[in-house]
């Protein structure tokens, strides 16, 4: 199975439960869950960028869908690390600043 990666024209790389609504196809919600011996409330929060994908939410992933164990997690750090890099933080000193 291929995985779409790409950002939009923004830059903005998507959210992993876009992607994985992408990648169910027709199955429904409930049976994803179903399979995914998760609840239909978790699988939903995801599918609608309300929550993130966990390591474990991965590995079930990589074995329901045929892809790398990792690939799911990595689409999520990528999104969050995006997204942290956007937000105002304070200035941050190195550990190693000249004496």
């Amino acid at each position: 199975m291929s995985i779409p990666r790409k950002p939009d024209e923004r830059g903005v790389p998507p959210h992993p439960g876009k992607i994985l609504r992408d990648a169910l196809g027709d199955m429904d919600v409930t049976s994803a869950a179903k399979k995914l011996h998760v609840s239909r409330t978790t699988l939903s929060r995801i599918l609608n960028g309300a929550a993130g994908i966990s390591a474990d939410m991965s590995l079930r992933l990589s074995i329901a869908l045929g892809t790398h164990d990792s690939l799911w997690y990595q689409l999520q750090m990528d999104y969050d690390i995006w997204q942290a890099a956007r937000r105002k933080r304070p200035k941050i000193e190195s550990f190693h600043a000249a004496a």
